[in-house]
């Protein structure tokens, strides 16, 4: 569909007929042929001499050609454009943070797939996980990784393709053996600072405990809460393991019930898939979208029709009558 950007710009169409009924016609002194018996023949005529004057005519295709290039021009001021079929794009209510353990135990291989072959803990996650970002539609997601220690491996973004394709790079132990677990909650809140949503959810996924974390797991939920994040924790693996590969069942509940969020764990990839379903089922809510129309500009095509008239009428009209007063000379 077409449409004008500025359509008040159309009432300067009759702008010329108006000019031209208003002003007076323009005036040009020319030197004339002094004739000694002009008096003598006015009398024998019986007319008295009297001021002169020599009105030109514009000639039809003159005057059709100037009505057309007028009225591109003023079109071209008017700006037509062409707008598109209406788009709707998902704007962001949530921030989601995921915090994945990559310390040495997640290359325990205990998780069955659905073909029967074991595969190790951190692929299985990697499995699901990919699945859960490709549902996130209205959200931006962030990712920290943490071991030993953590970091913030893909900051809030709207591209879970990007999100997507770091989760696969993950390799066990890049982030060291350990598991700082408080640390990781620690540094969610200080990533969630940067957002201005109201909606952040932490989803923190590990297979032991906390083994020398700076801030304890417990205190840091209790920041998380008062700052208004909910924390979600998975836990994946044995929960008989011992030392350090031991499943903290215990602190990973009460970090989730601090936040109001759900603990849940995992033994094998049916069991983990289950448990991102369910946290599918819990982070539902209205996803808001801001519909708009595309707009192309069109204004160089009238304007390009008003140049090439205007230099074609140019070289229809004055350049022969030009090239013939240079033959005269």
């Amino acid at each position: 569909m077409i449409s004008l950007s500025a359509p008040w710009l159309l009432l300067l169409l009759p702008l010329p007929l108006v000019l031209h009924r208003l002003l007076p016609a323009r005036r040009e002194q020319r030197d004339a042929v002094y004739a000694p018996f002009v008096d003598r023949l006015a009398d024998v005529l019986g007319q008295a001499p009297q001021r002169g004057a020599v009105i030109s005519r514009r000639r039809l295709i003159q005057a059709l050609a100037f009505a057309l290039a007028w009225a591109l021009l003023v079109l071209a001021l008017a700006r037509p454009q062409w707008v598109g079929e209406p788009e709707t794009q998902t704007v962001p209510t949530r921030d989601l943070l995921l915090a994945v353990d990559l310390s040495g135990s997640m290359a325990t291989e205990d998780f069955t797939e659905e073909g029967g072959e074991r595969v190790d803990r951190l692929t299985a996650v990697k499995q699901v996980l990919d699945a859960f970002l490709s549902r996130r539609v209205g959200d931006r997601v962030g990712l920290i990784f943490f071991g030993s220690a953590a970091f913030v491996q893909a900051p809030f973004t709207e591209d879970l393709e990007v999100c997507r394709l770091l989760l696969d790079e993950a390799q066990v132990g890049m982030a060291g053996p350990r598991t700082v677990l408080g640390d990781a909650i620690g540094l969610a809140i200080s990533t969630f600072e940067e957002s201005e949503l109201d909606d952040r959810v932490l989803i923190l996924l590990t297979d032991g405990n906390d083994t020398g974390s700076r801030v304890p797991p417990d205190k840091a939920a209790a920041i998380a809460h008062d700052r208004g994040i909910v924390v979600h924790t998975v836990a994946v693996g044995d929960p008989r393991s011992v030392g350090e590969d031991k499943l903290d069942e215990v602190t990973l509940r009460a970090v989730a019930s601090e936040t109001g969020g759900v603990y849940a764990h995992a033994n094998d990839l049916a069991e983990l898939e289950a448990v991102y379903e369910e946290l599918d089922a819990l982070a539902t809510r209205d996803v808001e979208t801001q519909s708009h129309r595309p707009r192309r500009e069109l204004f160089q095509w009238p304007l390009g029709a008003f140049l090439v008239l205007t230099l074609a009428f140019f070289g229809l009209v004055h350049v022969p009558a030009w090239l013939a007063n240079r033959r005269a000379e």
